[in-house]
């Protein structure tokens, strides 16, 4: 029989390389001194939690096969539950906590789960909304608490790895829903496993170092990396309010070597530690994705990282990673777009025509900015239940399965790949496409307009561009004066030289999921019923 592919294999695989070495701790307060007080799984215990969950699961009728939706805390219950399905060949459906409750109804609908493992409020709301619940016929409760373990006794019950195929459904996760509804993006477990050795490789990640992981998801490849997972204090329905001072106590009271997390999360990090004068040594690297790093965050790390490196890894839900970048190969003054570095081993890109049907086949030259097409072991095939979507979405060549990303970009003459903005979100004016990127990079430099967006207003085709400004004005003559400052800047560059309308809204739509991808469409309605000021008067 082949080897199995199934990506709970690598659990049992490092409790038996080092089962004393702590595999996970939870928050539970404060000690007497200040110290954060965490409860710790070694690796050991941490397969057995899991295999306490197979037998518990099993016992309740979930079979290899069943879809069952998560409705967990991160942290121990999201960990163990998800490997104990992985285990048993069940497939986890995992759905953003934050993105509203219709958005999130619409997903389960889709999903169709036959199973839900839930904490009591879940179990609640899926009695309150039936329609969208009607397809669940197995409930398995789950505590409310991120520390609670399962009580079942599972003394010399070592439950067994289902033999799972590379192309065997392992799980779907759901899109962030930044441009269009949440998808529901269906993961195999050849792909996991691609990600997993392609994360190792790529970033030199070693068995023993300690993950700070800021979106709950990343655990997940914690096990199989032989990583600590620290579980941070973080509120993920609102990872945009974080407490800074909480999570710059457990990087230095942990030693953490390793955190992911969005540009918005990392930038109030880096606020707090420059105006506190601290630095966080034990730290080899961050990486930082989500949305475009700001130049602010790009500009001497060492500062606050004086042993790591700040990287930027590019992809998406349907396709990651796909490439790094690190501070070093970063100018913070361009205005070219975002680099995004170099392809990963594996990891093929093309630039291809806007809209164009026969992607593929028609590769634009370097530099010329187009459509990023993707392919490789990470890219996924298909979305769940989205036929439609699907086909507009993945493009074959031959043998090879291309994915849109749905993003603008361009390859440089040393072969790195540029992010210029969202295919959904470019200005089509009269006289050619503008890109969000490479504008909002020009208007950034003005100390109040750090996140600001670049929108259309009219027909596709003949819109007129505009700015939006994320800062509050106290009156019109303020008002004015902002936006004649911005005109300057924007008659600097002959990329935003058109650009001549601007409007101040004191708080952007962003996403649930990393609070770092703003909602421009949603912006662009708002510009109709608001008041926009130009900053010089024309004829």
């Amino acid at each position: 029989m082949a080897e199995s592919a199934n990506i709970a294999r690598h659990l049992p695989l490092m409790a038996a390389r080092q089962p004393d070495h702590p595999a996970l701790k939870i928050p539970r307060g404060r000690t007497a001194d200040g110290r954060i007080d965490y409860l710790t799984l070694t690796f050991a215990e941490l397969d057995r939690e899991v295999d306490a969950w197979c037998h518990r699961l099993t016992r309740a009728g979930i079979r290899r096969g069943d879809r069952t939706l998560l409705m967990v805390r991160q942290g121990l219950p999201l960990i163990a539950v998800a490997f104990a399905l992985f285990k048993i060949g069940a497939v986890p459906v995992i759905i953003d906590p934050g993105m509203g409750l219709r958005n999130f109804l619409h997903c389960v609908r889709r999903s169709q789960p036959r199973a839900l493992i839930g904490l009591p409020l879940a179990q609640v709301i899926s009695r309150i909304f039936l329609s969208a619940f009607k397809s669940i016929r197995i409930r398995v409760w789950a505590s409310g608490s991120p520390t609670a373990r399962t009580t079942y006794d599972v003394v010399n019950r070592k439950s067994e790895i289902v033999n799972s195929a590379a192309t065997d459904l392992a799980a779907i996760l759901f899109t962030s829903g930044s441009t269009g509804a949440p998808k529901g993006v269906c993961y195999e477990h050849g792909m996991f496993e691609a990600q997993v050795r392609l994360i190792r490789e790529t970033y030199g990640i070693a068995p023993g170092e300690v993950d700070l992981p800021m979106l709950p998801i990343f655990a997940l490849f914690n096990p199989a990396l032989g990583m600590t997972t620290v579980v941070p204090e973080l509120d993920p329905r609102r990872p945009a309010a974080v407490d800074p001072t909480k999570i710059i106590q457990a990087i230095r009271q942990e030693n953490i070597t390793n955190s992911f997390g969005s540009p918005t999360l990392w930038r109030k990090i880096q606020a707090h530690c420059l105006a506190q004068g601290i630095t966080l040594p034990s730290l080899r690297r961050v990486l930082c994705a989500g949305a475009p790093v700001p130049a602010a965050l790009w500009e001497n790390p060492a500062r606050w990282l004086p042993n790591g490196s700040l990287h930027s890894p590019y992809g998406a839900t349907e396709a990651l990673p796909v490439s790094t970048v690190s501070a070093a190969e970063i100018d913070p003054t361009t205005v070219r777009g975002a680099c995004v570095g170099r392809p990963l081993p594996e990891i093929a890109v093309r630039i291809v025509a806007l809209g164009s049907a026969d992607a593929v086949l028609r590769e634009l030259p370097t530099g010329e900015i187009g459509e990023i097409i993707v392919s490789g072991p990470v890219v996924t095939r298909e979305y769940d239940a989205l036929p439609l979507a699907t086909a507009a979405a993945k493009v074959t060549d031959g043998d090879a399965l291309w994915h849109r990303m749905g993003d603008c970009g361009f390859i440089d003459a040393d072969g790195r790949l540029w992010f210029c903005g969202r295919k959904a979100e470019r200005v089509t004016t009269a006289t050619g496409p503008l890109f969000t990127e490479p504008c909002e990079q020009v208007f950034r430099r003005h100390p109040r307009a750090a996140r600001c967006a670049l929108v259309g207003l009219g027909q596709d085709g003949a819109q007129q561009p505009a700015l939006v400004v994320e800062t509050e004005v106290r009156d019109r003559a303020e008002a004015h004066a902002l936006a004649a400052e911005l005109r300057a800047l924007a008659k600097a560059h002959p990329h935003t030289a058109g650009i001549n309308l601007f409007f101040f809204q004191p708080d952007f739509p962003v996403d649930v999921r990393h609070n770092a991808k703003i909602h421009r469409l949603t912006l662009a309605r708002w510009t109709k019923t608001s008041t926009g000021y130009r900053g010089e008067h024309t004829p």
